[in-house]
């Protein structure tokens, strides 16, 4: 899960895949980063918990770390918030970057519909609402896409 500064957005969408991949017996690893290094080391925005927490998601011991481009060789699947993110993970990964893996998580819910995640940083308690509604029914379609992909190997 990648936005870029991994304290709003990417924090979230985390969050809330390791809780419905626990829930499913799903044995993930799943983590966020940011790429533009602003945070690096800072727990998520105190809205993101703050709206985790009511969902009974404890995101405060994250910490926002940088996207590496060794990202590509560690995860199956890059999830990113929004378009200037893929441009980002493109920079940063150099000639490592692999297409295959990386993609919009909105397009799980609206395939090649390229709808970024909103930015919630810079408005209120809201947006955090809002980006949370858009990450748990992205979570939802990840988790029976993959279910169903182990369910029917082909």
């Amino acid at each position: 899960m990648v936005c870029l500064g991994n304290i709003c957005r990417s924090p979230l969408a985390e969050g809330i895949l390791q809780k419905k991949a626990a829930e499913q017996g799903l044995d993930w690893e799943i983590d966020s980063a940011g790429t533009n290094g602003y945070h690096t080391g800072e727990a998520p925005h105190r809205l993101s918990q703050k709206v985790a927490a009511l969902h009974g998601i404890d995101i405060s011991g994250q910490r926002a770390r940088d996207f590496a481009a060794a990202d590509f060789d560690r995860f199956d699947k890059i999830y990113a918030m929004a378009g200037d993110v893929i441009d980002e993970i493109r920079y940063i990964a150099r000639n490592r970057f692999d297409a295959s893996k990386v993609q919009l998580i909105m397009n799980e819910t609206e395939p090649g519909g390229d709808q970024d995640v909103p930015d919630p940083w810079y408005g209120p308690e809201p947006g955090y609402h809002e980006v949370y509604d858009l990450l748990e029914k992205a979570s939802d379609a990840i988790i029976a896409k993959y279910r169903m992909k182990i369910a029917n190997p082909k």
